[in-house]
This record gives C-alpha cells, structure tokens and sequence, in this order.
C-alpha cells in the first residue's frame, strides 16, 4: 500500500521544532500565565523546544512587535499566542497579527471553531483564533482560555506542526 503525500510529508516531518510562547493579556504575570505553561508544556511533551516565552499587553503595537521579532529571528519555527481573540475592544490580536501574515492559514481557524462549538457551542463562533505564515515561521493566534488552548495543541498544532515546518523549509 502506497503513503498518502500528506503521510510521506509527515515522514519526513521534523521530530521537534523550535517554538516561541506569546502570552497576549493585561492582568496576567508569569506566576498565573497557566495557559502559556499548557502551551510550554504540551510542546515539551511531544518533544518540541519552547526557546522562550514573554508576556505582553493587549496592545496591537506590542503583539506585532513581539511576533515579529520572535518569527524573523531565526531561532523559531513557529510561534504560538495564547489571549486577545475574543470580540471585546481589548482583544486586538488577530487583527494585529493581519499584517504580518505572508500567508494565512484559513483552516486552522475554522477547524479551531468547529472542534470548539463541540465542547462550548454556539459561543465558538466569537472566537478570533487565527494562523498564518510570517517569513518561514508558523504563528497561531490561540484563545486566552486554558481549556481552549488546550484542545488547540491536542487536535491541531501538536499532530501537524512538524509537517507545517517541514512544508515551509522547503
């Protein structure tokens, strides 16, 4: 039986990648970041390297700034943000994080949403959560909440980052 292109890009997929953790909030510190900790340490259990994490406000000047000098670096193959991507007036991540995408990746929120409406219904549809390409690095914009980061990492960013850094050091 032959490999699908999807499984043989996977084969040849890096076992671990370099990932920078974002936390997007104006109330929390590292000592209460427990939605970053859930990135670090699920990236860290699947055998990824978290290269460094910050915490930055809700202000678009400052996430763009962040993003951008953690994904053009070079030290990163993906970065990964958790908060900002609710509706209210303070939550400005996506629409800071446009800009900079070279490429977005559509389905990453959409399947986000769908797997989401599963747990929380019909209020997945006020999340923001978004992805995209800057350079050659990933970026995903995740939710400020634990439980939703942590169906993000489990059903998507985990199963296919090392085939998303593979498809994007071609």
């Amino acid at each position: 039986m032959t490999q699908s292109p999807a499984g043989s890009h996977r084969a040849d997929a890096p076992a671990s990648v370099r990932c920078f953790v974002l936390t997007i909030s104006d109330t929390r510190l590292a000592a209460d970041d427990t939605s970053g900790d859930a990135i670090a340490t699920l990236l860290e259990t699947a055998g990824h390297t978290v290269t460094g994490r910050k915490i930055v406000k809700d202000d678009a000047r400052a996430i763009r700034d962040a993003v951008s000098y953690a994904a053009k670096s070079g030290a990163n193959d993906a970065v990964i943000t958790t908060g900002g991507t609710g509706i209210s007036p303070r939550d400005v991540t996506a629409d800071a994080l446009a800009p900079l995408f070279d490429r977005t990746l559509d389905g990453f929120g959409e399947l986000f949403r769908m797997l989401s409406y599963e747990d929380i219904g019909s209020a997945a549809l006020l999340s923001r959560a978004t992805a995209g390409v800057v350079g050659h690095t990933a970026v995903f914009a995740l939710p400020g909440s634990e439980s939703a980061v942590t169906l993000a990492m489990e059903k998507l960013i985990i199963p296919e980052i090392g085939h998303i850094v593979r498809e994007l050091r071609r």
